[in-house]
């Protein structure tokens, strides 16, 4: 029996103790978790930084800050969270009370993105906790500092039984795939992605999966062009672009695309134009294949802004590609890095059909001030969640459910749907003895029925 296989069953034998079911349980170890990510904090700065230059503000703002919020909130609801729910049993089942119970599901299994690497790992492992499960978590190998940290820091404070991380790659995902897990939670490629739901579906194991796909942002003429620009700049270039809802492409009026790139621009000359200024406002790409990835994206006919490129350090320069089609090598894939295509409409009905004509998106955003563009395109666009006005900043709003449709995923968490993600509304009818109309039972007789008939409908 192999190690992976050992600690699944290790975690089965646990979860049948019935220990992490105790409320006051999960939320020790919850407290546990949170102090321990305190008492981490430089090494995991220090490691995110080591992977690809990413400062401590962009670390704390875009991870750490979620995470905390996070699990505080899990530490504060979790005992509301988990108490039985009174429904209405109907007349046919008098005298009764019905509940439902969530219950946890048992072994989870969170796959991580490389991205995002501590946000993205720890966040679905930290709420599966919270609902009672015990859980094994798989980081990103590519990250590999960040990945050694937090196999440090849960290893060395958790039971193997009930926490663990395994690091590695191919090899021992596949291995990981194979065991009979009660709940899988992936982040990452839609090609990864398939491959997972697969291998679950050998054992009907329950998935989430949060991909991706190509995100678009339609700004409409009347919308604050400053305004809108600054807040897409941010959104687009925070990590380099390689964030999984980044505006992926923009859909801008025709009457106000020059004023928009310009606007753009403006707000770009914030960012490093070349690796000689390299700061703590941008980070790297993550590994050389993506870096050439990206290269190969960038027509240099369609560059009206940056463009510049340093292999050795993995940097690419914002950059803005102009009079870009559907038809572009830009617009097949997910771009997940620095380049931002902007194609132009006059008709947004026929914008809105090419969007629906692709893949459904992760996210969607819309900046315009008319109440009626706005409901249309919300109403007509199929997509995982988003904005109006502002981009990526969905995600900071606990109470909304993050997660895809169709190609961009299947599932939701974050906040109270995160919990009931990991776990099984379990429902009870719960009778007494004392009374039992005979209208359901033999001999049957057309007053039965028709006293039936009233009473359910």
């Amino acid at each position: 029996m192999g190690n992976i296989e050992k600690i699944v069953n290790a975690q089965k034998a646990y979860f049948n103790t019935n220990t992490t079911k105790d409320v006051a349980y999960r939320i020790a170890q919850l407290k546990k978790l949170k102090a321990l990510i305190q008492a981490n904090e430089q090494e995991i700065f220090d490691a995110i930084y080591a992977d690809f230059g990413k400062s401590e503000f962009e670390t704390y703002l875009t991870e750490l800050a979620l995470l905390r919020h996070e699990i505080d909130l899990c530490i504060k609801k979790t005992k509301r969270w988990s108490k039985r729910k009174r429904v209405w049993s109907g007349i046919a089942n008098f005298p009764s009370k019905s509940y439902i119970i969530p219950e946890p599901l048992g072994v989870c299994l969170v796959i991580g993105a490389w991205n995002y690497p501590y946000q993205l790992s720890l966040l679905p492992a930290l709420t599966a906790l919270a609902a009672g499960n015990t859980v094994i978590m798989k980081p990103s190998e590519l990250p590999s500092r960040t990945s050694a940290v937090m196999a440090k820091m849960i290893n060395e404070h958790f039971a193997a039984d009930y926490f663990h991380v395994i690091e590695g790659g191919v090899e021992e995902t596949t291995e990981l795939l194979n065991q009979p897990f009660d709940k899988i939670f992936f982040t990452g490629s839609i090609p990864v992605g398939k491959i997972v739901y697969e291998a679950a579906a050998k054992n009907l194991t329950p998935v989430t999966l949060e991909l991706g796909g190509k995100s678009p942002t339609f700004v409409l003429q009347d919308a604050d062009l400053k305004m809108t620009a600054k807040r897409i700049a941010w959104a687009k270039f925070i990590n380099a672009g390689q964030t999984c809802v980044a505006p992926d492409y923009i859909l801008v009026e025709k009457s106000i695309e020059d004023k928009f790139i310009e606007a753009l621009k403006v707000e770009l000359e914030n960012y490093p134009q070349s690796s000689d200024q390299f700061d703590d406002n941008y980070v790297k790409i993550i590994n050389t294949k993506n870096f050439d990835r990206l290269s190969e994206l960038i027509d240099k006919e369609k560059v009206c802004y940056g463009g510049n490129q340093n292999r050795e350090e993995r940097f690419i320069s914002p950059t803005i590609m102009k009079n870009v089609s559907f038809d572009d090598p830009i617009m097949e894939d997910e771009i997940f890095g620095p380049i931002l295509p902007i194609l132009s409409f006059s008709d947004l009905n026929q914008a809105i059909h090419e969007v629906k004509a692709r893949p459904k998106p992760l996210s969607c955003y819309v900046y315009s001030k008319n109440k009626s563009s706005i409901n249309k395109l919300l109403h007509e666009v199929s997509f995982g969640g988003g904005c109006v006005n502002d981009s990526i900043m969905h995600l900071a709003v606990s109470k909304l459910p993050f997660g895809g449709v169709g190609h961009s995923g299947i599932g939701s968490y974050h906040g109270k749907v995160g919990f009931d993600t990991f776990s099984h509304q379990k429902s009870i009818l719960h009778k007494g003895f004392w009374f039992e109309p005979p209208i359901k039972y033999a001999p049957y007789s057309p007053k039965k029925l028709k006293i039936i008939r009233w009473l359910i409908g």
